[in-house]
């Protein structure tokens, strides 16, 4: 095998990894999304109470 190919091996093996990790990981990831929703901590948007409304 030569470099190149060793190289794209290692690669597919640590984005293989990678997402496995991701996929293991989201339904917690989910969670603190909506606590931090429920706790205030999003940006403003439209739809957003804390946005200061214009007169």
């Amino acid at each position: 095998m030569n470099a190149k190919r060793i190289l794209m091996a290692e690669g597919a093996l640590l984005g293989g990894a990678a997402l496995a990790l991701l996929v293991a990981e989201f339904p917690g990831i989910v969670r603190e999304v909506r606590l931090w929703r429920m706790a205030g901590f999003r940006s403003p948007g439209p739809g957003n109470p804390l946005r200061t409304k214009r007169a």
